[in-house]
């Protein structure tokens, strides 16, 4: 029951990140998302075969458990429709990690009175959904606040580079570079919530 929990949690965690991506661009101009049906909680609109299942699992079963992060299928944006594309854009990329903070913050408070494992496995999930989709590699969202600031040629440019961007995921995860980047960040942000670590709850090599 814990691991159907664990697995129902992450789903909503990741859709809630896209849904708010999707809410962010609507306000600011863009209906796209909401046009294509995406401003829902329902899990079918938003699943994506290798961020959101493949990933996932992969790095659940191969660290036994202790790590996991993924994202749900990019919700559509037309960046000319927004009214400040230029402002706009790292806005929309940065409401989906935001929501993911918000989350662990509410989920820390509720730790402190049930000391919950549960709870904290939350917490790393959206934490590391947050700082994984912030990498600056398309089409995670740190691409997306770094295309912001470009000359415009120069975003299209970059954001071409979409189609490698699983693949440089895989090279990351197998060279242990991932893990490196993201479980110190985690560590961090739960030092400030003031609730255990990654660190504190696992044995890894750093």
């Amino acid at each position: 029951m814990e691991i159907i929990a664990l697995i129902f949690l992450f789903f909503m965690s990741i859709i809630i990140h896209e849904v708010s991506h999707g809410y962010t661009a609507y306000l600011l101009g863009d209906s796209t998302a909401k046009n294509a049906g995406r401003l829902t909680l329902n899990p079918a609109k938003h699943i994506d075969i290798f961020y959101t299942v493949i990933l996932p699992l992969v790095l659940f079963i191969s660290t036994q458990g202790r790590f996991a992060v993924g994202m749900a299928k990019p919700v559509p944006v037309n960046f000319s429709a927004l009214r400040y594309p230029r402002r706009d854009i790292p806005l929309v990329a940065l409401a989906g990690p935001l929501a993911n903070f918000v989350i662990s913050i509410v989920l820390a408070l509720f730790w402190r009175y049930t000391q919950s494992t549960f709870i904290l496995y939350a917490i790393y999930f959206n934490l590391g959904i947050a700082f994984f989709n912030l990498l600056p590699i398309p089409p995670l969202d740190g691409s997306k606040v770094i295309a912001g600031i470009l000359p415009w040629n120069w975003m299209i440019s970059f954001l071409k580079f979409e189609r490698f961007g699983f693949l440089i995921i895989l090279v990351l995860y197998f060279s242990g570079v991932l893990m490196h980047i993201i479980l110190p960040l985690i560590d961090i942000c739960c030092a400030g919530l003031h609730v255990p670590g990654p660190y504190q709850l696992f044995t890894f090599v750093r």
